[in-house]
């Protein structure tokens, strides 16, 4: 394999992860993520050297993806903090510690 296809191969399972993501396919998510690291484990085996622009291209379209699953994910952690704060009463700003709402 070379590292083109390694590239590939983790490209195809960021865009798995995101489709999971926005399905709420817990199953799927657990599938895609295992592959990307098998995937990431067998570019990082591949070694270091020069990147031509090609592959440059293809780093950085892996980089923004993953930054797509990171908001995704990130969006996903204030969804059910705001949940959870409803369900306790809680409310106010939830990153100031101590806060209390007062009417």
């Amino acid at each position: 394999m070379t590292r083109r296809e390694a590239l590939i191969r983790v490209i195809d399972t960021l865009h798995q992860e995101i489709s999971a993501l926005k399905a709420n396919d817990v199953a799927g998510l657990e599938k895609a993520t295992s592959a990307k690291l098998v995937a990431i484990d067998t570019l990082r085996g591949l070694g270091d050297g020069p990147a031509g622009p090609e592959l440059r291209e293809l780093a950085d379209e892996a980089n923004r993806l993953n930054d797509t699953c990171r908001i995704y994910v990130n969006l996903m952690a204030a969804n059910v903090r705001r949940r959870l704060q409803l369900l306790t009463g809680e409310g106010g700003n939830a990153y100031r510690p101590g806060a209390v709402a007062y009417a």
